[in-house]
Parts: structure tokens; C-alpha cells; sequence
């Protein structure tokens, strides 16, 4: 378990920079598979085309998912930042 973020545990900001720099690379991951399986169904060397659909599928929605975290980041920054002192 990871222990909460606070004054006493400024380490807590790296362990989010280390879940955003993972989920970065997971995306990446998944884009180039689903990248690999459309060209080999474009070549004609895939034997299940559902393989090319689920990883298309999947690249989507990890796609999605990482702009809806980004916006909602952003989000939040600008709203501490937009904070009166």
C-alpha cells in the first residue's frame, strides 16, 4: 500500500510522476500493438482480424483515458494556481 501524499512525504510527488511516466508507457505499448496487428491485416497475414479489433479497441480507450487524466490535471493546476493567498 502506498502511504499518502503529505508535507512529511514530499517523495509522495515522485511516486505520481512514476504512475504517470508507467501510464505513458503502457499507452505507448498498446498503440504500437494495435500499429502491428493493422498492419499485418492490411498485409493479409493476420489469421484473426478480432485480435486487430480488440488491440484497436483497447489503444482507444487507453487513449481516452490518458486525455481525460491530462484534462483533469490541468484542470486542477489551474484551479491552485487561480487560488487567492
Amino acid at each position: 500500500m502506498t502511504p499518502p501524499v503529505s508535507a512529511s512525504n514530499p517523495a509522495g510527488g515522485a511516486d505520481f510522476g512514476n504512475a504517470l511516466t508507467q501510464g505513458i508507457d503502457s499507452l505507448q505499448k498498446t498503440q504500437a500493438t494495435a500499429d502491428n496487428l493493422a498492419t499485418q491485416a492490411a498485409t493479409g497475414s493476420l489469421a484473426d482480424v478480432t485480435q486487430y479489433m480488440i488491440a484497436s479497441n483497447e489503444a482507444a480507450i487507453a487513449t481516452q483515458l490518458t486525455t481525460t487524466v491530462r484534462d483533469k490535471a490541468v484542470a486542477a493546476f489551474t484551479s491552485i494556481m487561480n487560488m487567492q493567498m
